[in-house]
């Protein structure tokens, strides 16, 4: 690289240690922060390959940590399930012991009291994991609008940047030509 590109670094992640999403944008909205104009003018030089680098990255981290959130919910869902089969299997055995000891009402309902409570227990639990999973979705996906938002804001500022301004002043000292007079004085201001 020449030396007016030498601001910029070399934006170093490592292969084994994939970067998340939230990261990599990050790191594109600095580069586009700290990028230096160029002279005589307020637009500004990025190193396109570094900013698609870690658009890019970036775009390659958010399937992963979708499939984070997903594995989370399927993992909810299992353990729902496998909670569910718990505590059916556990009604079945109670049923079929009360049956055996219909004699003994006090064991039949102590039976059914347990049962139940069980069945509560993992039906709270249950609920405080579907809960818990959906604060972290719902974490996440903050997360990345506000990192996406950002980006967007950036990336509109940057465009309005680019775009021509010809504010022409009203007295710009040139005279009208159509008056005869060719001549601009630079004097008259």
């Amino acid at each position: 690289m020449s030396d007016r590109y030498d601001d910029y670094d070399e934006i170093d992640v490592e292969p084994e240690a994939p970067a998340d999403a939230e990261f990599l944008l990050r790191q594109a909205v600095d580069m586009v922060m700290t990028a230096k104009p160029l002279p005589v003018s307020s637009s500004i030089r990025i190193v396109r390959d570094d900013l698609l680098d870690l658009l890019e990255g970036a775009l390659g981290a958010l399937p992963e940590e979708l499939r984070q959130a997903r594995w989370l919910l399927r993992e909810r869902e299992d353990f729902m399930a496998d909670q569910q089969r718990a505590a059916d299997a556990l009604m079945e055995d109670v049923k079929l012991q009360a049956e055996r000891m219909v004699s003994r009402t006090e064991l039949v309902r102590q039976a059914n009291a347990t049962a139940q409570r069980i069945v509560d227990e993992a039906e709270e639990s249950a609920r405080r994991m579907r809960h818990e999973a959906e604060d972290y979705c719902d974490q996440k996906l903050a997360g990345m609008e506000i990192v996406l938002t950002r980006v967007l804001k950036t990336v509109e500022a940057g465009r309005e940047k680019l775009q021509p301004t010809l504010e022409v002043p009203e007295d710009d000292g040139i005279e009208d030509l159509s008056q005869g007079d060719a001549f601009f004085d630079q004097d008259q201001r």
